[in-house]
C-alpha cells in the first residue's frame, strides 16, 4: 500500500512542478517588457493585464495631443506597485495551485 501512495504524492509533485509559476520569470517579464501586463498575464491575472496593456497603448497613442500622459503615468505607478506585489501573486497562485492539486 506504501508503494501506492509513494506514486500518487510523486505523480501530484511532478503536476506541482510542471504548473507552478517561477518568481524569476514574473520578474524577467516585469523589467523587460514593462508597463504591458505580461507578468499579470503569465500569472493568470488576464483582466489586469489586459487592462495595464490598455492603459499603456491608449496612453501611447494619446501623447500627441499631450492627454496621453495621465494613462501612461497610472501604468508606471501600477508597474512599479508591481514590483513589490509580484511576489505576493507568485506565492499565492503556487499556494492555490498545491490546495487545488492536493
Amino acid at each position: 500500500m506504501s508503494g501506492r501512495y509513494d506514486s500518487f504524492e510523486a505523480e501530484r509533485m511532478m503536476r506541482y512542478d510542471a504548473r507552478r509559476k517561477s518568481l524569476l520569470i514574473t520578474y524577467l517579464l516585469w523589467f523587460f517588457l514593462p508597463m504591458m501586463g505580461i507578468h499579470r498575464m503569465y500569472l493568470g491575472k488576464w483582466i489586469s493585464g489586459f487592462m495595464m496593456l490598455a492603459l499603456s497603448v491608449i496612453g501611447g497613442a494619446l501623447t500627441v495631443i499631450f492627454i496621453g500622459y495621465i494613462p501612461l503615468a497610472l501604468a508606471g505607478l501600477w508597474w512599479v506597485l508591481d514590483a513589490v506585489l509580484n511576489y505576493i501573486n507568485v506565492e499565492n497562485y503556487n499556494e492555490a495551485l498545491a490546495y487545488h492539486l492536493s
